[in-house]
């Protein structure tokens, strides 16, 4: 069997991955938040994880593995989306999920096993506080219930950081009715405009931490393989769930993984610098969802990814050559044993992708239609967007003419003329890469023709 090494946030090294039950392994993945569109931060732990689990399907078989990945539809951000928008709470909740569903299925990500949303588990939430509180780790005051951090001496072990150092270096919410300024909520009261469900406390809600320590244990056991998600979430999230459930005896997650942060053309992606995408922003732009997955998977999930233009532009056109070489497959293959050893590698994507270069140049088609179809970028076969017709004599003319003379440009040191070409050409959807032999080109599904034409 092939052996899996991954990297463990909590240990900070790389082990050897040995699950618990061979027959049934186990993951847990941080989820959604639904009051909007999902960005392009938020997909990325989506890929990453999918990655993760086909992997864990190939080398264990997929009906031993378990995965599960949440839905928060109970949460203050969700709130003050309905009492902006006037609409209820569950219909916000309830388009928002399916925006989620469809925006990740377009990335080629697969259904987990479980993805259970948190008001169907409130019965759980509520169970796990009154444990907490008859140990003594969590304590009632003014309608709100508390976790006691200070009772739990490794608190602060996964993400490194002594509680008193969390007090100095982080915004704690002071409230009169905390014991400890680190304490965090796990029931909070509800008014009569705001979602709540009785409980020995008073009609109220759960707070974010607890809904995921309360399913993880419902629906994975006292202890499981895998925990997931980006490392924002770190601390406090996780530091928090840890908390909880190792205070109700429950040993929790054994391996820890966080996939790094994203960026955009090299900055931070920040609606006040203009640069805030969602995934349906992108796919409406014409970027297919197969593009999208290549670019995350160039990165290693543990290095920040920067999504740009030109990556995506160059992720098309690579995906466009594989899918023909694929397309000619006479027979099925199996998954190349390299391309499982590379992904058992702490989930090594970006080898994956060498890896499938290499097959895509010696003409093993049917190896990389198996590939492809591993990576998730090979959904039934050749996407729609990949088998348009390919452009009229006209527009090749055009663009080679183009080209040509965007190349006397350079050789006559024209350099406004040359970059208006190479600037046009992007904006008109055509993907040109230049080469020692010569500039390639192939049109976007976003090609317009008439900015091309505006070139002239």
């Amino acid at each position: 069997m092939t052996e899996i090494t991954l990297y463990n946030t909590a240990t900070r090294r790389k082990e050897l991955f040995q699950p618990l039950d061979s027959e049934n392994v186990r993951m847990y993945v941080c989820g959604p938040t639904v009051y909007d569109r999902a960005h392009l931060g938020n997909a990325r732990p989506v890929v990453v994880f999918d990655i993760l689990f086909r992997l864990l399907r190939v080398v264990y078989g997929a009906e031993h593995v378990t995965y599960v990945r949440n839905i928060t539809d109970v949460e203050d951000k969700i709130n003050a989306r309905a009492l902006e928008t006037g609409r209820s709470i569950s219909d916000i909740t309830e388009e928002t999920t399916g925006w989620y569903l469809d925006d990740m299925g377009e990335l080629g990500a697969l259904d987990p096993t479980h993805m259970p949303r948190a008001t169907s588990w409130i019965g759980a939430m509520v169970a796990m506080i009154e444990g907490l509180i008859s140990r003594g780790h969590a304590y009632e005051a003014e309608g709100h219930v508390l976790f006691r951090v200070r009772s739990y001496e490794e608190y602060g072990a996964l993400s490194g950081r002594s509680v008193d150092d969390m007090i100095a270096g982080a915004r704690v919410e002071v409230a009169p009715y905390k014991e400890d300024p680190m304490d965090f909520v796990l029931w909070k009261p509800s008014d009569a405009d705001t979602p709540g469900w009785d409980s020995p406390w008073g009609r109220g809600r759960p707070g974010w931490h607890i809904e995921c320590s309360a399913m993880a244990h419902e629906l994975l056991g006292e202890t499981f393989d895998i925990h997931g998600g980006g490392n924002d979430l770190q601390f406090p999230h996780h530091e928090n769930e840890i908390a909880q459930s190792r205070c109700m005896g429950h040993a929790f997650a054994r391996v820890w993984m966080h996939n790094e942060m994203l960026q955009v053309e090299g900055k931070k992606m920040s609606k006040s610098l203009g640069n805030f995408f969602t995934v349906r922003d992108l796919l409406d732009q014409g970027i297919p969802g197969e593009v999208i997955r290549f670019v995350f998977l160039s990165s290693h999930y543990r290095k920040p990814m920067d999504w740009t233009a030109e990556k995506a532009r160059d992720a098309e056109a690579t995906l466009r050559k594989w899918y023909k070489n694929a397309s000619e497959a006479s027979e099925k293959a199996d998954v190349p044993g390299k391309l499982i050893e590379v992904l058992a590698d702490d989930l090594n994507t970006h080898e994956g992708l060498t890896e499938m270069h290499r097959l895509a140049s010696k003409g093993q088609a049917a190896e990389l239609a198996a590939a492809l179809d591993l990576m998730g970028l090979w959904r039934g076969g050749m996407p729609g967007w990949a088998r348009e017709a390919g452009p009229s004599e006209d527009v090749a003319n055009l663009i080679n003419s183009l080209l040509e003379e965007r190349k006397l440009a350079r050789i006559a040191k024209d350099f406004a003329r040359a970059d208006a070409l190479r600037d046009g050409f992007a904006d008109a959807g055509v993907i040109v890469k230049d080469t020692p032999d010569g500039a390639e080109w192939e049109l976007s599904p976003a090609f317009d023709p008439e900015r091309l034409e505006a070139l002239k």
